[in-house]
């Protein structure tokens, strides 16, 4: 006699974002295999997008065309709010997740750590003393810009550090992947509590 494993629905979701400064559409796959096809017209944060793709095995294709000939602050800050509603989207009632999830990331002298509570309530803290105001045309400020729009659409609770670094570039790239490694694991699935929802609330 044999059984079968019933299947579960994907969770992919798409969300399209429509203002006068910007026009956004995010596609993802949350249990893909990190593929990414991403043009915000912003090469440096494109890079930090691809490496929550690679890094959080999330299927991503995000398209942006923002009012650049500004800055980038609606861009950045516009993709980190489609991104999270997508998220939110994709994870549903978030039965059998493992809801937590952390990381620590290092790149050469930098190091960062991030942490993750799939909690239904938007937060963030975020300590990264970035040792220089832009990488390429990326202004360094816009990284809080977007992990703050992504908490409050994803309904998550963030705390991002970066314990130590000299180079701006490798400080950000660390923050990007550890939170990319943190969101993979609290998202992952548990066999052990399978079909229930990881809070005694008994909703997330």
């Amino acid at each position: 006699m044999t059984t079968t494993t019933p299947m579960l629905p994907p969770r992919t979701a798409e969300v399209t974002r429509n203002t006068a400064e910007t026009k956004i559409t995010v596609k993802l796959n949350l249990d893909g295999t990190g593929v990414s096809n991403l043009r915000t017209g912003i090469g440096f944060f494109d890079h930090m997008l691809d490496q929550i793709a690679r890094h959080g095995l999330i299927d991503l294709d995000i398209q942006a065309d923002g009012d650049l000939h500004i800055d980038g602050h609606h861009t950045v800050e516009d993709v980190g709010i489609a991104f999270g509603q997508a998220v939110h989207l994709a994870v549903g009632d978030k039965k059998g997740i493992r809801r937590y999830g952390h990381a620590y990331v290092p790149l050469d002298e930098a190091l960062s750590r991030v942490v993750v509570d799939m909690s239904g309530r938007p937060g963030l803290v975020m300590h990264v003393p970035f040792t220089s105001g832009s990488i390429g045309s990326f202004d360094t400020q816009l990284a809080h810009e977007f992990f703050q729009g992504f908490v409050n659409h994803a309904f998550v609770t963030l705390h991002i550090d970066n314990l130590r670094g000299e180079n701006a570039h490798h400080q950000a790239e660390t923050v990007f992947k550890a939170f990319a490694r943190a969101l993979r694991s609290a998202l992952e699935l548990d066999p052990r509590t399978a079909g229930t929802i990881p809070s005694t609330k008994g909703s997330l």
